[in-house]
This record gives structure tokens, sequence and C-alpha cells, in this order.
């Protein structure tokens, strides 16, 4: 009697052990996916708009100018400015193919655009050469700054105090490992041209299998325009204004149920907005 007692706790503790992995799956793959999506701030941003994948450029963070340090040259603030506030902020630091983006309020046509520019490097320098005290943006006597590099001049230029945004193009996608699971991955795209990524990362999982059927595919994308429509997967479109992301796990292995043996399963939807989006 004692000893089948004890067989029904390891399988109970076993059988809840299995569910909680699968349910950390689904809960993994919509906190990762919605908080890249929800930084979006337009339509053209997205790249690939697939059932199972989708590659955009997600952002890495935000500063101001400082000055023009070459012509290919930008001095940023550090983390902290001269007043205690943040001038910069990095999700993580950006690096060779990334992308500036800068804000221009005056063009030629009197109408404010934003500018594309590759990065080349990005690196850590003193205040006086990154941001100088003239600038009222440096926070003091050994501070900080930051110097991007870009990989051609400015077709503007740039003014003190202009925003700037960095973006990273990646694609993420269900995909079937080595193992013969099928996991959320993540490949780093080139930032310009047509689509040409690196290897695939996995980030989490496993999920089930892809399936043409939307209601037993372990990863969906599903594509809303800003009427609640739905836009088919395929090219993005500029009318893009929610994404839905479900995410389907199994337990690892299958374990004793009242009916008998399997594995059980878990899923989760998350509707994310896209940023600024308008009607």
């Amino acid at each position: 009697a004692i000893g089948s007692t004890l067989l029904r706790q390891q399988r109970f503790y076993r059988g809840a052990s299995e569910l909680l992995y699968a349910r950390g799956a689904v809960r993994d793959a919509l906190e990762v996916l919605s908080t890249d999506i929800r930084g979006l701030s337009a339509a053209d941003t997205v790249r690939l708009a697939a059932d199972s994948a989708m590659e955009f450029f997600a952002g890495l963070g935000s500063s101001v100018v400082c000055q023009l340090v070459s012509p290919v040259e930008i001095g940023l603030p550090g983390v902290a400015g001269a007043r205690g506030n943040t001038m910069t902020a990095m999700l993580t630091q950006p690096d060779t193919g990334d992308l500036a983006v800068f804000y221009h309020a005056a063009t030629p046509d009197a109408t404010g655009t934003w500018e594309r520019a590759r990065v080349s490097a990005f690196a850590s320098r003193a205040a006086g050469v990154g941001c100088p005290d003239p600038s009222g943006l440096a926070s003091g006597t050994g501070a900080k700054a930051f110097v991007v590099t870009l990989a051609a001049p400015l077709t503007y230029g740039v003014a003190r105090g202009t925003p700037v945004r960095f973006v990273r193009r990646g694609r993420y996608s269900l995909y079937k490992a080595s193992d013969g699971e099928w996991y959320l991955g993540y490949r780093r795209c080139n930032a310009l041209g047509p689509s040409i990524c690196g290897s695939i990362q996995p980030l989490s999982g496993p999920y089930k299998a892809y399936s043409a059927n939307p209601q037993r595919t372990g990863l969906l994308f599903e594509y809303f325009d800003a009427a609640g429509g739905r836009i088919g997967a395929g090219p993005p479109a500029l009318a893009l204004a929610r994404v839905d992301v479900t995410a389907r796990a199994e337990s690892r292995q299958q374990i004793s149920l009242e009916r008998g043996f399997s594995r059980p399963a878990d899923s989760a939807t998350i509707s994310v907005a896209l940023r600024n989006r308008l009607p």
C-alpha cells in the first residue's frame, strides 16, 4: 500500500512538472515576441509576414546627437545626462550591421523625415570627445559618452539635439532542430537590401510541429488592420496594425493520466498592437 501511494505521488509530481514545462515554453515565446512586436512604429519596418515567421526591424535603443565628430562619426551622451536625466537608453549595444535612424525636422521639401544609416562601429568614449561640455548634454568631468561610426555620411547632416534610434533586422520563426523537436528561433539579418539571414539560434521550446492547419501548428502569426480585418500572410501590408501570436507546446514525455498515457499540451494567444499606429 505504501509503495503504491509513493508511485502515484511520483507520477503526479512528474505530470505536474511536465505540464509546467509546457506552460513555461508558451509563456516564454509570447513574452519575447510581444516585447519586440510592440516596439514597431510603422508597418514598413516589417519585411516578412508569414504564418510561422516574422521578420522586422526591432528597436535597440534611442539617444540624441551631441556633436558631429567627423562626417561619419556622431557623438552621443552617456546613459546619464548633465541633470541626471536619461539621454541614452539601450536594450543592447548596437554593432556593425545595425541601423541608426536620424530625424530631420527640416528637409528641402519642408517636411520632417527619418534617414537610415548603416552602423560601422559603436564605442564608448570620454565625454570630452563624444559629448563635450558646451553641448549641455554631458554628465560632468570623467563622464563617458558614445561615438557611433556610420558607413557613409548623412544626406542632410545632423544638429545638436537630433533624435536618433537604433534598430536591428531579425527573423523569428518556428523551426525543426536536429533533435527532431520544434523551437522558436531567431536569425539576425542584413540591415539593407534583400533578406540574408545568419544561422538560427533557439530561444524557447519545444513546441508542437508546424502545420498548415492554424488550429494545430506550434507557432502562429496572424495579421490585422486597424478595423480588425484579417490581412493574409505574404508581403507586409501598410495597413498592418495588430499581430496575434499563438504558441502551442506539449510536455517532453508521456505521463500517466486517468485516460491512459499522453503528452499534456498548453496554448495561449496574445494580441499586440503596433506602436503609434493610426487608423
